[in-house]
């Protein structure tokens, strides 16, 4: 399984980057001519949000990388020995693929709405079928539960820190989200609310 995982964990993680992040981007873009990125270097909690946000997705790399090609360098991510089982990781591995189908599902139902971020310039439709039926964050949740899979299958210091930070940072962007859509959707947006779950 350590074999395993040391070479397929580099690949997933490029995969989930490459089919959460750069296919939808450019997707969206050539569509649309908009670039669905919004966050941006000026001093507000939105880009903060959207500068620890990278800040974590690396940090997930380095724990990959070390666990991957590391040796003994892998000891300073701190492992977690009795977390450290088959079973666990079985699980970890299940809930990362259920996430990256998740998250495909959403992006492709929102289609160009998509946005990364809170995009003030351009108005996007409201979605409220299919998936989002079920949940107004179905992408946040899905990231939410791949960086719990990846603490699963990885137990150390550094994916349990990045768990932990994510599912905050994502709870602070949720809450500036929803107070942006109250105002670009004042009537539907408070109905929708009411119906469907944050997350679940």
């Amino acid at each position: 399984m350590e074999y395993f995982l040391k070479i397929y964990l580099p690949i997933y993680l490029l995969l989930y980057l490459l089919v959460t992040f750069v296919i939808p981007t450019y997707r969206t873009y050539k569509q649309t001519g908009i670039n669905p990125v919004t966050f941006g270097n000026r001093d507000n909690a939105h880009d903060y949000i959207g500068f620890v946000m990278k800040f974590l997705i690396v940090l997930l790399f380095v724990a990959v990388v070390l666990f991957s090609f590391g040796g003994n360098l892998y000891h300073y991510s701190v492992p977690v020995a009795y977390l450290e089982n088959e079973y666990l990781k079985i699980i970890g591995l299940f809930l990362i693929h259920i996430a990256l189908l998740w998250v495909m599902i959403a992006q492709y139902q929102m289609q160009n709405s998509w946005r990364i971020g809170i995009d003030e310039n351009h108005k996007t439709e409201l979605r409220t079928n299919g998936i989002f039926g079920i949940s107004r964050n179905p992408i946040f949740l899905g990231m939410i539960i791949s960086v719990l899979g990846l603490f699963m299958i990885l137990p150390n210091a550094l994916t349990f820190f990045t768990a932990l930070a994510t599912y905050f940072i994502i709870q602070v962007q949720v809450r500036l989200e929803e107070a942006f859509l109250a105002t670009q959707h004042p009537v539907d947006y408070p109905k929708y609310k009411q119906k469907v779950k944050r997350f679940l």
